[in-house]
């Protein structure tokens, strides 16, 4: 038994040696090639300006992606801008998740460009790709953040961009994410966190500063316009697909929450946001 302990920690000890002297020869190396790890301030600097909605992000970002100073993950180009990209969504992910953006929401976006990067092949498409990233988190977070503003001007309440919600809140929430496209009820939402309807009504109140029927119209209407936006759907078949009682009724609402008719909003804004280049 001794001697595996004794082999285990011998083991390890190699380990341990190699590793560091990998990073002495790295360290090395970059101060021979005069390249350095940009600073933790640098880094925390651009992605403060995605979770804030703030379009500085963009040059921040291009700045320290596109320069010849970041960590040299691999030997081969295409493959270390491809790492460096995951890493960047990543941390794009986390802070949006961070500034209000729903969680399933970032990660869906964050599949959605990683998946993608197969699709560039030099490390121009990669540069792009990289900024089309930052450019979609950013603009949704300015999005949330002006919704949250609406919010408070609307219902006179404070705007809770938090995610620290207890579990049953977030819970409903995740489950309305996936359920859109059903009518729902208190009394089904209530069911699936285990509460009661009018202590459930009471908590998410409390906690997100609207009620839930609020929150659930606001969802539908978030996701109505990104159809309105990025699909080829009419304004018919997106009210029935996101569960409104008639088509009239999906576009009185819309019109109040929004200003515009769906239609208008659809000729304003259709494919004029984000370039998703190499996103389909």
């Amino acid at each position: 038994m001794n001697k595996i302990q004794d082999y285990h920690t011998e083991h390890n000890n190699d380990i341990d040696k190699n590793i560091d002297s990998k990073l002495v020869y790295t360290t090395f190396l970059q101060r021979e090639k005069e390249r350095y790890h940009h600073s933790y301030d640098e880094e925390l600097l651009q992605y403060e300006y995605v979770r804030d909605g703030d379009m500085r992000s963009i040059e921040e970002s291009k700045r320290l992606f596109r320069t010849g100073i970041a960590g040299q993950l691999s030997k081969d180009p295409i493959l270390d801008k491809k790492y460096l990209f995951v890493a960047s969504t990543t941390l794009a992910t986390r802070f949006c998740i961070e500034g209000g953006m729903e969680a399933q929401e970032a990660y869906n976006m964050s599949d959605l460009f990683i998946q993608n990067l197969d699709r560039c092949y030099t490390v121009q498409e990669i540069y792009e790709h990289q900024t089309n990233m930052i450019t979609a988190f950013t603009q949704k977070m300015a999005a949330i953040h002006d919704s949250n503003q609406e919010s408070e001007l609307t219902h006179n309440t404070p705007s809770y961009s938090s995610t620290i919600f207890s579990k049953p809140v977030y819970d409903c929430m995740d489950y309305i994410y996936y359920h859109l496209h059903y009518k729902l009820t208190l009394q089904e939402l209530a069911n699936q966190v285990s509460l009661s309807p009018n202590y459930l009504a009471i908590l998410f109140k409390k906690e997100k500063g609207i009620t839930i029927q609020e929150y659930i119209r606001a969802k539908r209407i978030e996701a109505a316009k990104n159809m309105l936006i990025y699909s080829d759907y009419t304004q018919t078949e997106i009210g029935q697909f996101l569960a409104f009682s008639s088509s009239s009724h999906f576009i009185k609402v819309f019109k109040e929450q929004v200003g515009l008719t769906p239609k208008d909003y659809k000729k304003k804004y259709y494919r004029k946001h984000v370039k998703w280049s190499n996103i389909e």
